[in-house]
């Protein structure tokens, strides 16, 4: 389709890195590869995937035209960022409406938006752990990778709502995803794991889905 002759100007391919319902990594590097071959600009939503992958917590993306990025999960602030080229972002600040006639955010945010990603840099343990808890649970649920995004498939809505409030029932805050926003018949639980779980509080967990699917 990119190959295509569908009109004049520049072609862009938009993705996550990290898709939020099923816990997958998009091929990133054949993406950047086929871009790069048709001068494509590729970018690359990494809401799901920055402080928690990277030798920096900097995610997955490389080789990327720009990366959007949400302040609001994994660093703990609010608001989102774009990183890209100083020209790239200089022409949105230029011309992207929604930037433009946004209200700035506050002196605060941006202060502990740098905390946070001084967190990220100094303490790789954090993000160490918690994929070590994520390839944990995921071992035990027979899933392969180390994704903290963890899809359990129920299938009809009813009953991913029944199972999802009983694990709530027993301390455990994990919501049901329904379509439209999952296809019709793969309502599930989407489970997320934290680096501040221990793998006693997983293991409660595992039994207390285990009650509640058999109910």
């Amino acid at each position: 389709m990119l190959r295509e002759d569908i009109g004049e100007g520049q072609k862009f391919v938009v993705v996550e890195s990290l898709f939020s319902m099923d816990g997958d990594q998009a091929p990133l590097a054949e993406y950047a590869e086929l871009c790069g071959s048709i001068s494509a600009a590729l970018i690359v939503d990494e809401a799901h995937a920055v402080g928690v992958y990277g030798q920096r917590g900097q995610g997955l993306a490389a080789n990327v035209f720009l990366s959007v990025n949400t302040a609001g999960k994994a660093m703990g602030v609010s608001g989102a960022f774009v990183a890209g080229s100083a020209d790239a972002i200089e022409s949105l600040i230029q011309r992207a409406r929604p930037f433009i006639f946004s209200t700035a955010a506050p002196p605060a945010i941006a202060a502990a938006l740098a905390a946070s990603l001084e967190v990220m840099v100094s303490e790789p343990e954090r993000r160490e752990r918690l994929l070590g808890r994520a390839r944990y649970l995921r071992g035990r649920l027979g899933l392969a990778g180390d994704s903290p995004i963890i899809p359990v498939i129920i299938g009809e809505n009813e009953r991913a709502v029944a199972v999802a409030r009983d694990l709530q029932a027993a301390g455990f805050d994990v919501r049901a995803i329904r379509p439209p926003t999952v296809p019709a018949g793969t309502a599930r639980l989407r489970v997320a794991v934290n680096q501040g779980l221990s793998e006693e509080v997983l293991d409660r967990f595992l039994i207390a889905l285990e009650a509640a699917t058999k109910a």
